[in-house]
């Protein structure tokens, strides 16, 4: 954590050291960065898939001129919340690629808390999405019957 240090300095306890000098032709230490997750593009284009089908259904149920604009607007964060993302997989310097979905159901995926069956895995990226659509569903059927 970081804090200020102007009463230690002003004492004299704090202890000021020179900052490092950076030398021409030093070697860069790029961090490697996967940006993709290593999952299969197919699972992200199924949750795009199932957020707009929401918006879909949403606007089906309750289309009406008014809503236009808003719906409008939450199809673009959607889009650029999926978009931007795959726009950084695709980057000059990544090398880093998707899996492909024969290794990915061959393999699995290694996560934090050890490794995942391809199952597995699709199921806890896609269970939010899913539900999500099946209480828009709900939604939509109860304000057609009421």
């Amino acid at each position: 954590m970081s804090k200020q240090l102007h009463d230690k300095i002003a004492q004299g306890e704090a202890r000021i050291v020179p900052a490092p000098v950076a030398r021409p032709n030093a070697p860069r230490h790029q961090v490697e960065v996967d940006r993709n997750f290593e999952l299969p593009s197919g699972l992200f284009a199924a949750t795009v898939g199932l957020y707009l089908g929401f918006l879909a259904i949403m606007f089906a149920a309750f289309g009406n001129p008014v809503l236009a604009i808003p719906m409008a607007i939450f199809g673009l964060f959607i889009v650029a919340g999926f978009g931007i993302p795959a726009i950084w997989t695709r980057l000059r310097d990544n090398t880093s690629l998707p899996m492909t979905s024969d290794r990915f159901r061959l393999d699995g995926i290694i996560t934090h808390t050890g490794p995942c069956t391809s199952r597995d895995a699709s199921v806890q990226m896609l269970i939010l999405p899913v539900l999500i659509v099946g209480w828009g569903l709900t939604v939509a059927i109860i304000a057609a019957v009421v």
